[in-house]
């Protein structure tokens, strides 16, 4: 069950008109945070940010089900069914022994996934998925959100890692 304030956060985000994925990453923020408190583990990465949508789905976020190919057949039909449930406040929920079960599991994995370095790690590597052309247009974006102040460090730091690889 998320968080209250995960969920008025989100809440909050719909109402300013940001997007599902926006809406999404409170919920995954909180539970890359669960790992962080020792609340649980995770397998990977990916699999911590997989568990915060799937809760964004339960909770009404209308997150698209991944595309194919990308999970297996029964995980999308299983993501389909909770987008359907969280869309009309469902009630039904796991029953108590497959949660009990689901968590023990996720209990016995180890805490780096969320770790910075981790993350980090992944964010590159979906980005390096995603091509060139998308990257720059995302370090774009960053360069017109960021100022004066914080732009003239990051030109700093790559000036830096310049000198360093040099």
């Amino acid at each position: 069950m998320p968080e209250k304030r995960t969920i008025e956060r989100a809440r909050r985000d719909k109402r300013e008109g940001k997007s599902p994925s926006t809406q999404a990453g409170e919920f995954v923020r909180e539970e890359i945070h669960h790992i962080r408190e020792g609340k649980h583990g995770a397998k990977s990465t990916k699999q911590a940010i997989a568990i915060g949508l799937s809760k964004a789905r339960r909770a009404g976020v209308k997150m698209p089900p991944p595309r194919p190919g990308t999970v297996s057949k029964s995980a999308r039909a299983e993501i389909r069914r909770a987008t359907r449930a969280g869309a009309k406040r469902s009630k039904r929920r796991p029953s108590p022994a497959r949660a009990r079960g689901a968590t023990r599991r996720l209990r016995r994995y180890g805490r780096s996934a969320a770790s910075k370095e981790a993350l980090s790690r992944h964010a590159r590597e979906v980005a390096r998925q995603r091509g060139p052309r998308l990257r720059r247009a995302a370090a774009r974006k960053a360069v017109r959100t960021k100022g004066p102040a914080k732009r003239r460090a990051a030109a700093r730091k790559a000036a830096r890692t310049r000198a360093a690889r040099a």
